[in-house]
C-alpha cells in the first residue's frame, strides 16, 4: 500500500499529479523563517508551480451556522506552508491534484481578485458585512511577497472603508501594516495569528515552512503596537502532540498584547485524515495509537464530525476538559473581556460605481 506524499518536496513519485500546466518551476520565496530553522537550520526551498486563475468572482458565501462569517475571499488557492492538518487540503481535488504534494507546490493565484471585489463591492443592493480572509488558504503565505494580491484587496476594503477580518500564521502581515493601522483607526478589521505550538520540534513538523511560532508572536505585538487589533488563534489543538501548550500559549499571547484567544480541536475531513495518519506513524510513532483514540473520541467514534457546532467544538469529556483548561487560562490573563464589533456605517462604494447604477 503505498504513503500519502505527507512530506514537502518529498513525496514518492507514484504519488506526484504530473505537471499539467507546463509552467517553469519556481522556487519559494527566501525571505522568511521557518520553523525548522530554530532546530536544525533552514528547509531546502519548495519547488512550485503557480497557475493564474480568472474567477468570475471573489466573494465566496456561506450559511454555515459556526462560523462568525457570511462571506470570504481567499486570494490562492493551495498553500506553501505545508500544515499537515489543513483542512482545506481536499479542495485541490477539484482541480484533480492531490491533497499532499500538490496542495503544497502546485499553487493558483488570482491576480484579477481586487478587480472583482471592487466590481462586487459596487453592485445595487450589495449589504455590508465584514469579509473574512485566510479561511481557506493562508493570505499571507510566500508566494504574496511577489504576488501582493491580498495587498491589492485590502487596498480595495480600505477605499471603501469595508469591515476585513484577517487569519494567518506568517509575520508577513506586517507588510501591510500601514493599511491595517489606518482601518483600525476606523474599526474595520482585525487580525488573528494562528500559533499551534511553542516548540520548534513540534512547530517543524506540524507546519514545515510557516514562519516560526516567536515570529507569529512579534507579529502580535507588533500590531497590537500599531493599534490594530490582533488575536492569537490556538488551532488546531492536536491531543497528546500540542494539547500540553495550551496554557503556555494563552500567556504568551497575553505578553504579546493580544486581546484574545480561541481554540479549535484537529479536524480530519477526507483526505486529511490519511495523510495525518501516516504524518503520525513517521513523527509520533510512539503515540500514534494514542492521539488518533483521543481524536475519534472527539468525533464520535471516527475520525471526524462533519456536523455543525460540534466540528467546531468536539464532544465527550476530553473536549470538556479541554474547554475548562482554556477558559481558566483565559480568565487568569484577562483575554477575551473586551470586545471590538467591526464597524459597517462607513461603507462607501467604490469610486464610479454610483454612477454605473443609472
Amino acid at each position: 500500500m503505498t504513503r500519502p506524499d505527507v512530506r514537502p518536496g518529498r513525496g514518492a513519485p507514484e504519488n506526484r499529479t504530473p505537471d499539467r500546466f507546463n509552467l517553469p518551476v519556481r522556487e519559494a520565496d527566501g525571505d522568511w523563517l521557518d520553523a525548522r530553522d530554530e532546530v536544525d537550520g533552514a528547509l531546502s526551498p519548495l519547488r512550485t508551480t503557480v497557475t493564474v486563475e480568472h474567477p468570475k468572482t471573489i466573494i465566496s458565501r456561506n450559511q454555515s451556522p459556526d462560523v462568525g462569517f457570511d462571506r470570504s475571499i481567499n486570494a490562492y488557492r493551495g498553500c506553501e506552508h505545508g500544515c499537515i492538518y489543513c483542512f482545506a487540503r481536499p479542495t485541490h481535488a477539484f482541480h484533480d491534484l492531490s491533497p499532499g504534494l500538490d496542495f503544497e507546490s502546485k499553487l493558483f493565484a488570482k491576480p484579477d481578485a481586487a478587480k472583482l471585489l471592487r466590481a462586487e463591492l459596487g453592485k445595487r443592493g450589495y449589504e455590508v458585512r465584514p469579509i473574512a480572509m485566510g479561511t481557506n488558504t493562508d493570505p499571507y503565505q510566500p508566494i504574496e511577497g511577489k504576488w501582493r494580491i491580498t495587498r491589492s484587496l485590502l487596498e480595495v476594503l480600505a477605499e471603501t472603508k469595508h469591515p476585513v477580518t484577517i487569519t494567518t500564521k506568517s509575520d508577513r502581515v506586517l507588510m501591510d501594516l500601514d493599511l491595517l493601522g489606518e482601518m483600525a483607526r476606523d474599526g474595520l478589521v482585525g487580525v488573528a495569528l494562528s500559533v499551534t505550538s511553542l516548540t520548534p520540534e513540534i512547530a517543524r513538523t506540524l507546519e514545515p515552512r510557516a514562519p516560526a511560532p516567536r515570529k507569529r508572536l512579534a507579529a502580535v505585538k507588533a500590531l497590537a503596537d500599531a493599534g490594530v487589533p490582533a488575536w492569537v488563534s490556538i488551532a488546531p489543538v492536536v491531543p497528546a502532540i500540542t494539547d500540553h501548550e495550551l496554557e503556555h500559549i494563552v500567556e504568551a499571547a497575553a505578553e504579546a498584547g493580544a486581546l484574545g484567544c480561541f481554540y479549535l480541536p484537529v479536524r480530519l475531513p477526507f483526505e486529511v485524515a490519511p495523510l495525518f495518519r501516516a504524518w503520525l506513524d513517521e513523527h509520533f510513532p510512539d503515540r500514534a495509537g494514542k492521539v488518533m483514540a483521543i481524536i475519534q473520541s472527539l468525533r464520535g467514534g471516527k475520525d471526524n464530525d462533519p456536523n455543525f457546532f460540534s466540528r467546531m467544538r468536539g464532544q465527550g469529556p476530553w473536549a470538556a476538559l479541554l474547554r475548562t483548561r482554556f477558559e481558566r487560562a483565559i480568565r487568569k490573563h484577562g483575554l477575551n473581556v473586551e470586545k471590538r464589533p467591526l464597524r459597517r456605517d462607513l461603507f462607501q462604494p467604490p469610486q464610479g460605481a454610483q454612477l454605473r447604477l443609472f
